[in-house]
């Protein structure tokens, strides 16, 4: 049964649903051909889950999180407990590359170490920031990041999720 809708879907959305057909026909292809190893067939899968997140992405306008904190098992918990509560978390000790639309869990401890093209990525997507300080110094270094939320820790989940839920709003439709 397909969706009832009186307008085209988006550019965004059929490029995402073709990569996603495309992706689940090679797979099919493979395992009908038999000419399929079990590590290129995970490969498949993998890549065929990940275009079905984007797709879910645009019809649900979900954002990729990345949460970043100088303490790896932190970020690894909140980034589970964000999955858990349905956003597509990933937890970093480091920026590296961010995904397209994807919004920042930001440890304000980690401001020191950035070279200033990190500072200037993380300024562009407007961070929501995670720290122990309450000091107006701290506040001021998230604000010269243009973060759009300042969360002291320990954050609650559910403080967190509605911080994401905030900073999805204002992402454009």
């Amino acid at each position: 049964m397909g969706l009832a809708t009186d307008s085209s879907p988006s550019p965004e959305l059929a490029a995402a649903l073709h990569r996603l057909r495309s992706a689940l026909a090679r797979v099919k292809a493979e395992l009908e051909l038999g000419e399929v190893g079990g590590e290129q067939l995970l490969e498949g899968v993998r890549e065929s889950l990940q275009h079905l997140g984007e797709v879910e992405d645009l019809i649900y306008r979900r954002s990729a999180v990345l949460v970043v904190d100088d303490d790896a098992r932190l970020a690894e918990l909140t980034a589970r407990g964000l999955r858990r509560m349905g956003f597509d978390a990933r937890a970093d000790s480091g920026l590296g590359s961010l995904r397209p639309g994807e919004i920042v869990v930001f440890d304000l401890s980690l401001r020191s170490a950035l070279d200033p093209s990190a500072v200037a990525s993380l300024r562009a997507v407007r961070p929501i920031v995670v720290t122990g300080a309450t000091d107006s110094a701290s506040r001021a270094l998230a604000g010269d990041l243009d973060a759009s939320d300042y969360l002291v820790k320990p954050v609650e989940l559910l403080d967190l999720a509605a911080a994401l839920k905030r900073r999805m709003e204002e992402e454009p439709a």
